[in-house]
């Protein structure tokens, strides 16, 4: 049984654009997320879902896969609901993306 994780990330938010990329302790936030998520599914099943190349460059440098989702998604849910149709999964976990101090 394959479990991911998936993290949504959005740059374009209306209250705080760029939030994912903003740096904490000289790395970017979704960056936090996803290393603590690696430690309950490996680094290979960690999934980042965005709509901003900027993000997605930033998360495959450091080793993890992002997903393209559409801008027009609403909610952190619909956003999860396009990259699970792109990722073959049995379990998908939902981790927010501005959540660096997230306990796997």
């Amino acid at each position: 049984m394959r479990s991911v994780v998936l993290i949504p990330a959005r740059y374009g938010s209306s209250r705080y654009p760029g939030k994912p990329l903003v740096p904490l302790l000289g790395k970017p936030m979704v960056l936090w997320v996803a290393e603590l998520s690696a430690r309950a599914v490996g680094a290979e099943n960690v999934y980042v879902a965005t709509e901003d190349q900027r993000i997605a460059n930033v998360v495959e440098e450091a080793g993890f896969q992002a997903v393209m989702t559409t801008d027009d998604a609403l909610t952190g849910t619909d956003r999860l609901a396009q990259a699970a149709a792109q990722v073959t999964a049995d379990i998908y976990i939902n981790v927010q993306g501005d959540e660096p101090l997230v306990d796997p």
